[in-house]
């Protein structure tokens, strides 16, 4: 049976290397699954190393975190403008963010049938092109703050390319310092600013103001050129559970595309599509290098690897659903032999176990 697993030591040593690297307070993003690491078990790993600020992008998550971190504050970062969803926001208590007058039309509508005072920040779209009021959009965002039962406490923007392009980064950041400065001549207080994610965090300086949003950097799986040793986690393991030999021009695999072309020692490995492995995400700068990169694929098939007993071994034939093939020829791998597949977590089915050792 496939499982997950995450090295615990590990990931308590990136989550204090974050902290040191921010020197801020740390909002825990653990949408997508904990960035597929397990919703509760981040958290509440998180938790321990005082973080007591989340943020979620489905509002059904913020029910399964009321119950993991009853005390703790949830930024739902969803612009919404539906009823049932503002209900869920209002009713759990958390912050709700607001980058349109509609979105904070419904959520006061909401928060007054309830008889409540719902926390708030205000969304800025500096570029990211999704939720958020453009600067341009200055005279309506300050209408949100006179909205009688709604109490802004904090205000963000989220980053387009701080993964490739510090310098659009860098106008972003003065796009947001600058409407913000605007408002807060007009409003007054206007609470807590923040607008580094993992990828301007480790790429950009001077980024941090009063707190950063943290999800991909835990994991280690971030596109980053700093050196500040954060630990790559998180593998697919599964035992071995079989091993035959099969003589040269013997089919492998569905549709018999890949064929032995010697005598040829398989192992099989209960790991598939079905749990993430051979799946990928596609890139989304179609740029000329990219271009150029699926040409090269095409004219030689990148080459999938299984890890047994601390070797790798090729994949052949086509991944099924719940099966790969592995050549071990010429090695004593056996039945029950441990097989683990490096995968990033956000592609792990998330009904697949995940093990923290």
């Amino acid at each position: 049976m496939s499982r997950y697993v995450i090295d615990k030591a590990k990931l308590d040593e990136n989550i204090e290397i974050i902290k040191n690297k921010a020197g801020v307070p740390l909002i825990g993003v653990v949408k997508g699954n904990g960035y597929g690491f397990g919703i509760c078990e981040l958290t509440k790993i998180l938790w321990k190393h005082g973080v007591n600020t989340f943020a979620v992008t489905e509002v059904t998550d913020v029910s399964i975190l009321r119950e993991v971190v009853p005390d703790a504050d949830i930024l739902v970062m969803r612009s919404t403008c539906v009823k049932e969803e503002a209900l869920i926001v209002a009713q759990n208590g958390c912050i709700a963010t607001i980058g349109s007058l509609e979105a904070a039309e419904v959520m006061n509508d909401t928060a007054v049938e309830l008889g409540v005072t719902v926390k708030c920040h205000l969304k800025i779209d500096t570029g990211m092109g999704r939720y958020g009021f453009m600067p341009s959009q200055v005279e309506d965002a300050i209408k949100c703050y006179k909205f009688s039962n709604l109490k802004f406490i904090g205000a963000y923007t989220h980053f387009s390319s701080a993964f490739r392009n510090s310098e659009l980064t860098k106008v972003q950041l003065t796009m947001l310092k600058d409407t913000m400065k605007q408002i807060e001549k007009e409003v007054g207080e206007i609470g807590v600013i923040h607008a580094a994610n993992s990828p301007a965090l480790l790429n950009v300086e001077d980024v941090c103001l009063d707190s950063v949003r943290i999800g991909s950097a835990f994991t280690g799986r971030v596109i980053t050129r700093s050196k500040i040793g954060l630990n790559r986690l998180g593998s697919l393991e599964a035992e071995v559970v079989d091993v035959k030999t099969v003589p040269a021009g013997y089919s492998i695999g569905y549709n018999g595309l890949y064929k032995t072309k010697r005598e040829t020692k398989i192992a099989i490995v209960p790991i598939g599509h079905y749990d993430g492995f051979g799946l990928a995400k596609e890139k989304e700068i179609y740029d000329f290098h990219y271009v150029l990169s699926v040409f090269k694929r095409f004219l030689k098939k990148q080459q999938m690897y299984v890890r047994i007993n601390g070797r790798m071994f090729h994949v052949i034939g086509e991944i099924g659903l719940s099966h790969t093939a592995v050549d071990i020829t010429g090695s004593d791998v056996k039945a029950g032999d441990l097989a683990t597949v490096d995968i990033s977590p956000l592609l792990v089915n998330p009904r697949i176990e995940r093990i923290y050792k």
